[in-house]
Order: C-alpha cells, then structure tokens, then sequence
C-alpha cells in the first residue's frame, strides 16, 4: 500500500482548478487557474474528549498572529481581541490511514472521517444540445463529507472544515452576509468557497481557526478581516453523524488575454453561488457517479502499482483541463477545449495532446477533434526546409506550433508561445514533430469516432500533410530514405527538436533520431490506411512507400550488438526505450496488420525486439532500482513515455511482465511518493534519478489508460 501523506489533486472537469491536500502542511488548499498546490492551511478537524482540545489532519501549519498588523503597539498576545480557549493538536501521522481511489479519496482518524468525492465523466460534444449533460459534466465543484462516529461520546462534539485564504486580491467572506436561499459556507471572494446546505453548519471567520471554532463571543464569527474561513457544528453524543459540502470554484468574465473567451461553465452558474446550490443538491447523484466509476476500475486487471498510477495520473489531469467559450465576433460561441501543462501552463502543447489522446478518446472524442481544428484554424503555418549546416531552401509544407498560448494568454495566430529561433536545444522548433502529431491524432480520432464527415472537411489538410512529411524527408524523391532529413526553416539556422527538449541529443534532436523515425514511420502507416479508406488510392500509395522506405532505414541502422542508435548515422552511441513508442499507433488508429508479428512490418518489429532486449538491461535503459531509463545517457526519465512504452512492450511486441516489470512498476511509484521531491507534486512527469526535477502536477500520466485495453 502507498503512504498517506502525498498530494493528489481533485479536480472539475474543465475548470482548471484543484482542491489539493495530502502533503502535510499548509502544502494543498482551493487552487484556481494555478501551476503549482495553493499552499493554504485547509483545517478538517474534531474535538477530542477533552474541553477546548481539538485532533486536526495535518495538513495545516500554525497561523501567525494577523492582529498584530492592526494592532501595533500590542506588547503581549494576550491583549489581542477576539481570543479563544480552542487548541489544535494533529493527528498522529501513524494514527492516519487513506484510501485514495480514482474517485474518492477517503482519510481515517480516530472518530473522523473525511472524504472527497471527484467524478470521473464522459463530456458531451456541446455540438449535440445536451445541456443538462453537459452542465452535470462541467459543474466547477467537488464534493466532500465529514463522519463522525461519536457513538461513544458522552457530549456533542464540535467538527469543523475551512481553510485560510491567500489570495492577495480578494478577502475571505461568509457566503451567509448575501442572505439569499439556504447556503452556508466561507470563500475568498468570488473565486473559491466551501458551502453546505446543513442546518447544523454555521459559517465563521477570524484571524486563526481557533478563534472561529470557539470565538468569545459567538456574534465574532462575522469577522471581517478574518483570513481563516471554517464551517462548523456539533456532531450529537451517541449517534454517527454525516456533513456533506461542496468545494466550489467560478472564474467570471473575460477568463483569457490575447483572444476573448469565458469559461464555458458560465453558461449554466453565473456565480459561484449556484455552483454550490447545484453540487449540494445533486449530492447523491455524483456520489453514485463516483461508486460506478470506481467499480469499473476494480473490474480491470491492474496490479496495486499499476493502479494507484493510473488513479493518480487520472486526478492530475482533470487538474489541468480547461473547457472555454470564445467570446471574439469571429469565433463567437465555439467551444474550445485546452489541457494546460501542469507547472508550465502552456495551453494544448501538442506533443501532450498526442499522448492525452488515448484517455480522451475513452472518454470524450470530440475534444481530439475541437484541438485539432483550433490547429488548423489558428495554430498552422508553412515553412521552407534547409540540409543542417546549408542555406539553400527547398519546399517544406504545412505544420503546427508546439502549444496555444500560456497561462491563460492566447499565443498569437501561427506561433507558440515556446519556440525561439537559431537555436538547436530546449526551446528550438518541434516542427516536424507537431506535424507528425497532427497525422498520428488525426488518424486515431478517425478511427476511434467514425467521423468520416471530419475527414471530408479536412481531406486538403491531410493531403497536404503527407506531403510535408515527404518534403522533410529529401527534396528528390529518388533519395528519400522515410525519415526526417531537413530542419524548417523557423529554425533559422538551428536545428529542430522534439518533445523529448531537456534530454540530451539521444532523444531531443529530430534529425535521424531513431523515436522520431518509428513515430514517422506510424504517421505513414496511418495515413496510408485513411487514405485507402476514403479512396484516395495515389496518396495511400505513396504513404505506404514511405512506410516501407523506413522500414529499411531503420533495419540498416541496427548495429551488431543488437541496437540501434539513438541518434542514426551521426556516431551517437546512445540506447533508448522510446524506439518501441510510435508502434502505439497502428492499435489505436486501426491499422493491426502493422503490428503482426509475421505481418508486412514483420522486420522492423523483430529488429525493435532485439533492440529493446538488448538496452532493457542494468547500465543501459534500466536504473539500479529497477525502474526504467529512457535514455542510457540521461537520468531523466519520464513515466508518461514510461506508461506508453510498457503498453506497447506487453500489447504490441507480446513480451512477458514478469518480475523485472513487476519491480519497474514499484520503482515508479517510490517515484511518484518521493517525500522530499515528489509527493507534494501530484502526479509528476520528469523524474531524474527518481525524483521529479521537471514537468510537475502534470497531467500527462494518462497514457496509463492504455493499460485497461491488455
């Protein structure tokens, strides 16, 4: 079982918001629109058998004296108003147990119960008028639930949940002062509250929560410059007691810089008042969700490491996503869906669209389609190509920027907000890249949806995609060899890169790298099967050719003890694990007679087993630990890529998860629960040496959803 003390975040689909808590201290809190936990003291709490003395989870840390910025020449603490007999004492961590699903998260403390329910749901395409559907999908809420059982107890017992805001722009508040319907509950402004609908509640607030908890004199509650918010009650002597809330979130108004848009959720809720109003009373429903979801999971064959990273990776996401509604005359009304990337915020970076791919073709695929048509519409360009080193131009093609915008800025037409120019590392252009990307998505959301009509709307694009990817290849097609040969000319005079930008050239140089020829290679595969399909024979043929073209390349390449180079043709010695990642893509686009282990790719597939048995090995692509290393001459390895290449070791080359595995997968969950550089992250992508450096609170770890299709 994983330790109790990590951060998870819990999430509303779309809101780009979390209710993070795990990590002891004022680590976790009410986030909106962050990269990174709030860092609130969240207090969840229980009064002991003793007066005044109260067991809190501890995920808090002791308030400074706030009165002491008001009351100056205060000498002693004692001469501060209002006081409060009230102590705190944490629980002791040992007495804590947690029960951490993929749609609850239940923490355990003597006679306190605490659980946090966050559904897992499928999106309506807004494209189909389900409105009800799709304001249950996108309400900006979890829920929560205190217990206490104080069947034992010979008094009432005073339980509490708050938090200490920290938003510097807006004050604390008790959503009770509106005087409208029957909500209760404390917020920072419009942006963050919890609420409930219980009777039992009452709303306070105060420079510390000892102070609202047990205030001198109970009118003090109402306190203004209170920064610490609660609800709290008394749960009766002698019976089990129950208080639900909702942990809301609600960003009005204009949400983006750049282009307009607004929150797509602000059809529905106007204010974060009726966020709660509609969590509390549709309590038991998203309850219920959760219990189906959680079944469903239970029913598939995941070991605990396999599962609790697919859990964990599944929170982070929804932590990132942000579902908007343009607002500019141009594009007035359309929807426009946006993963942000995680610590960096960058909105739609598309080599994490292609790997959040398979999660969202699970579970809404509209959404591959709506970002992949913001691409097209706003985020393409076309370029010129150069040979490295040379100033001559040849035609180039079409391709797509590495993201739309950051930190809710919108990136300007045809340009990321990443890529830089005369550069040859981080930060350079991932042009080839994002084009393969777009083929790969396309191709999948093709065969995953059965929307032909996209394929007839984009049928130019795809054309002119393919011959892109050939222009890359060599200007005379005689010579072309199926891979990348030619950097754009956005490069000025740098070189391209891909995703892979903080590793060394084994993985982050484009040009003959050995990843970016077998993720090419799938591009070709695929593209040639849509191509079939929709009777466009001449340009299947040619993909096809291309295919085959780099088949051979990557045949020849192998050396004779048993690998193929990270970087081909350029002396590079270095062995990596990604080789196997685009062999991903004839499964998920449709194209099984691919991945035949005796079909036509039969010599390609044979040459990546050896390779892959060849560096799966200690002192190459394996970590003392057992964990996998994607590149033997890098520590920096990334468990998403990690997750997409077990999936293709087991499905695709049909190797056995025996016990080498077995002790890969609980390396990678020590990762993940690192308590010095890790837990307090969430799930994280970058790990070095196992300990995340890099691509923190990230939502990237949803490739693991492959892992349900074994």
């Amino acid at each position: 079982m994983p330790p109790v003390f990590f951060n998870a975040q819990h999430s509303p689909i779309g809101a780009f918001a979390s209710f993070t808590l795990g990590f002891p201290g004022a680590r976790g809190g009410l986030g909106l629109e962050l990269g990174k936990p709030a860092n609130q003291s969240v207090f969840i709490g229980l009064e002991s058998d003793q007066p005044h003395q109260y067991d809190v989870l501890p995920f808090y840390k002791d308030a400074e004296d706030e009165a002491r910025r008001y009351d100056v020449e205060a000498v002693a603490p004692e001469d501060h108003q209002p006081k409060s007999a009230a102590r705190l004492k944490p629980f002791a961590e040992d007495d804590i147990s947690r029960d951490y699903q993929l749609c609850l998260d239940v923490f355990r403390a003597g006679d306190l119960t605490f659980r946090i329910v966050s559904p897992v749901l499928s999106v309506p395409d807004p494209r189909g008028g389900e409105v009800e559907e799709l304001k249950r999908a996108l309400l900006p809420a979890v829920l929560a639930e205190i217990e206490v059982d104080n069947r034992k107890g010979k008094s009432a017992r005073r339980v509490f949940f708050g938090y200490q805001g920290n938003d510097p722009y807006s004050a604390m508040r008790r959503i009770d002062d509106r005087g409208e319907g029957r909500l209760r509950g404390v917020g920072q402004g419009n942006i963050t509250a919890i609420m409930s609908d219980d009777p039992r509640l009452h709303s306070a607030l105060a420079f510390s929560i000892e102070q609202a908890v047990e205030p001198k004199i109970d009118e003090n509650v109402v306190f203004g410059l209170g920064g610490v918010g609660a609800l709290v009650g008394m749960a009766p002597a002698g019976e089990v007691s129950r208080f639900r809330f909702a942990i809301c979130f609600h960003r009005g108004g204009t949400a983006t810089s750049g282009q307009a848009t607004r929150y797509y959720y602000t059809r529905f809720f106007q204010n974060i008042e009726q966020v709660g109003d509609y969590a509390l009373a549709h309590f038991n429903e998203y309850l219920q969700l959760a219990e189906d979801a959680q079944r469903r999971l239970d029913a598939s064959r995941l070991s605990e490491a396999q599962r609790f990273q697919f859990i964990h990776a599944v929170h982070s996401y929804y932590g990132s996503t942000q579902f908007l509604d343009w607002l500019d005359e141009d594009h007035a009304g359309e929807p426009y869906w946006v993963v942000n990337e995680g610590e960096y915020r960058m909105m739609n970076t598309f080599d994490l669209t292609a790997d959040h791919l398979y999660f969202e073709m699970k579970m809404n695929p509209w959404t591959v389609r709506n970002e992949l048509e913001w691409f097209i519409r706003r985020y393409s360009y076309r370029d010129e190509v150069r040979f490295p080193g040379e100033s001559k131009a040849f035609p180039g093609g079409i391709s797509f920027t590495h993201d739309q915008g950051i930190a809710n800025h919108i990136s300007r037409p045809a340009y990321s907000t990443y890529e830089l120019f005369g550069l040859s590392g981080c930060f350079s252009h991932m042009t080839h890249e994002q084009l393969v990307n777009w083929a790969v998505c396309a191709t999948t959301y093709l065969h995953g949806s059965g929307d032909d009509a996209f394929y007839t709307t984009h049928r130019q694009v795809f054309l002119d995609v393919l011959q892109s990817l050939e222009n890359r290849d060599h200007p005379n097609p005689s010579q072309r060899n199926g891979i990348m040969g030619l950097d754009s000319s956005r490069t000025m005079g740098g070189a391209e890169i891909t995703t892979y930008d903080s590793l060394d050239a084994s993985l982050g140089q484009a040009r003959n790298n050995l990843y970016m020829a077998v993720k090419t290679w799938a591009a070709y595969v695929t593209l040639g099967e849509v191509f079939h399909r929709h009777g466009d024979g001449k340009q299947a043929d040619a993909a096809r050719q291309q295919a085959q073209r780099a088949t051979k390349t990557l045949v020849s390449a192998m050396r004779e003890d048993g690998y193929i180079p990270g970087v081909m043709f350029e002396g590079n010695d270095s062995k990596i694990i990604p080789a196997i990642e685009g062999l991903v893509f004839p499964v998920v686009a449709g194209c099984p007679e691919a991945i035949e282990l005796d079909g036509p790719y039969a010599e390609l597939l044979q040459t990546l087993i050896r390779h892959l048995k060849t560096v799966l090995k200690p002192g190459a692509c394996l970590f003392d630990d057992g964990g996998w290393k994607l590149s033997s001459t890098s520590n920096n390895s990334w468990l998403s890529k990690i997750y997409l290449c077990q999936f293709v070791y087991r499905r695709v080359l049909k190797l056995p998860w025996d016990d080498a595995g077995r002790r890969a997968d609980d390396a990678h969950v020590r990762w993940l629960l690192n308590p010095q550089h890790s837990a307090y992250w969430a799930w994280s992508d970058q790990m070095i040496s196992g300990e995340a450096w890099g691509s923190k609170y990230y939502p990237r770890g949803v490739t693991s959803v492959l892992w349900l299709e074994e």
